[in-house]
C-alpha cells in the first residue's frame, strides 16, 4: 500500500505543470510590473519606457530558471521581430528601442550590446538543452557564431576579448571595454562550442584582476597597445555597471579552478561592506575609495559572493525590506538574480551549464 501510494503521489506531482510546483513569488512580480502581453521588457525609469535588449535577455534567463516556457516563447518573438529584424541568426538584436521624435516606435539606436547578446545566446542554448527543444538550440547556436564574428576583437598583447557592442569600441590602439559584459559562467558553457569561448574563458580571471588593482572593478576599462591598462574616458569608476562583475563571481562554480583566486582578490569589496554596513553605491577603482551606499539591488547581487560572510545576514535584511520594487527594472533584475541564487533557485556546473531547480522537481533544499 505505502509503494502504491508513492507511485501517486509522484504521478500527481508529475501532472502539476513545474510553474505551479515550483513558483518564484519575486519572478511573478516582474513578470506582472514589467513585461508586456507581447513579451517586451519595460524599464519605467523616466517615464520614456524603454527597452533594450539587455531586459530582454535577462527576461529569457528568468523565465527559464522558472520553467515558464509561454512567457520565453512571447519574449523571444518579440526581441527577434523587434530588436533583430525578424531574424536572430542574420542580425545582432538592436540595443535600445522605444518612442521616437514623430511619435512611432521602434528601434532608436541599432548598435548592439554584447552582454544581452550573450545572455540570449545562453538562454537559448540552455532552454533547448533544458527543454528538448531543437529550434532552440539552432538559433542559439548560429547567434554565438555571429557573435564571434561581429563583436569580439583579437587585441594585441591581451588576446580575444568582447567588445562592448559592434560599433564605438575601438580607435586605433585602443580599445574600451565593460569587465561585468564577461560573465564567466557563460564564457564556461561556450568553450566547448567551435570560436574564440575557451581562449577568452582563460583569459578572463587576468582580465578581471589587472583591470581591478584595488580589488574594486572599475565600470569600463581601456586596453592600449604597448600601454596595457588605461583608466577609459568614462573614468575609474566603478558602480551601476561594476556591480555585476561581483555578482557573476559570486554564482560561479566552488569547482572552478579560477574562483579561489578571484574571490580573493575581490575581497577588499567584502571588507568594504563590512565596514560601511551597505554596498558602496561608487568605487574608485585605482585608489578604492568609495561613495555613497548603494540600493537594495546593490544588495542582492552580493549576496551569492557573502555566503559564508559576516555580511550576509545584514544584506539579506536590507533585500528584505525593500523587497521587488515596480518602478526599478534595474534593481528589480540584480535582486532577481541575487535572491533567486540565494534562495537556491538555481545553480551554474562547473562547465557553465543551468542547474534550475525545477529540474529536479522543485525538491526543498
Amino acid at each position: 500500500m505505502k509503494k502504491l501510494c508513492a507511485l501517486l503521489l509522484l504521478w500527481v506531482l508529475g501532472a502539476v505543470p513545474a510553474m505551479a510546483a515550483c513558483d518564484w513569488p519575486e519572478w511573478q512580480h516582474f513578470r506582472q510590473h514589467y513585461i508586456s502581453e507581447e513579451g517586451r521588457v519595460i524599464d519605467p525609469a523616466e517615464g520614456r519606457r524603454i527597452t533594450t535588449s539587455e531586459g530582454q535577455s535577462y527576461g529569457l534567463f528568468f523565465a527559464l530558471v522558472n520553467d515558464d516556457r509561454e512567457t520565453f516563447a512571447r519574449l523571444l518573438g518579440w526581441t527577434e521581430q523587434h530588436l533583430a529584424s525578424g531574424d536572430l541568426t542574420g542580425f545582432l538584436p538592436a540595443w535600445l528601442w522605444g518612442e521616437k521624435e514623430d511619435g512611432s516606435w521602434g528601434v532608436l539606436d541599432g548598435n548592439s550590446a554584447s552582454d544581452s547578446d550573450l545572455w540570449i545566446a545562453y538562454s537559448l542554448l540552455e532552454a533547448g538543452r533544458l527543454w528538448d527543444n531543437h529550434s532552440y538550440l539552432s538559433i542559439g547556436t548560429m547567434l554565438l557564431r555571429r557573435i564571434a564574428r561581429e563583436e569580439v576583437a583579437l587585441l594585441p598583447g591581451l588576446g580575444p576579448v568582447m567588445l562592448p557592442g559592434m560599433k564605438g569600441f575601438a580607435a586605433g590602439d585602443r580599445w574600451t571595454l565593460n569587465p561585468s559584459y564577461l560573465p564567466p559562467q557563460l564564457l564556461a558553457r561556450f568553450a566547448s562550442l567551435q570560436g574564440p569561448w575557451r581562449e577568452m574563458r582563460a583569459l578572463l580571471p587576468r582580465l578581471l584582476k589587472e583591470s581591478a588593482p584595488q580589488g574594486f572593478s572599475p565600470d569600463w576599462i581601456d586596453w592600449q597597445t604597448d600601454k596595457g591598462w588605461q583608466v577609459a574616458d568614462k573614468g575609474p569608476q566603478g558602480s551601476y555597471d561594476a556591480i555585476r562583475v561581483y555578482l557573476w563571481l559570486g554564482m560561479l562554480s566552488d569547482e572552478d579552478p579560477a574562483k579561489g583566486a578571484l574571490v580573493a582578490h575581490f575581497a577588499p569589496m567584502q571588507a568594504r561592506i563590512a565596514e560601511l554596513g551597505a554596498v558602496p553605491e561608487r568605487v574608485d577603482s585605482q585608489t578604492g575609495q568609495s561613495q555613497g551606499r548603494g540600493p537594495a539591488g546593490f544588495s542582492a547581487a552580493l549576496l551569492p559572493l557573502s555566503q559564508g560572510q559576516p555580511t550576509l545576514a545584514t544584506l539579506r535584511e536590507q533585500v528584505k525590506q525593500q523587497g521587488v520594487q515596480s518602478d526599478a527594472y534595474y534593481g528589480s533584475v540584480l535582486t532577481l538574480f541575487g535572491t533567486g541564487w540565494d534562495q537556491g533557485r538555481y545553480r551554474f556546473a562547473q562547465d557553465g551549464t543551468l542547474q534550475p531547480r525545477w529540474s529536479e522537481s522543485c525538491k526543498a533544499d
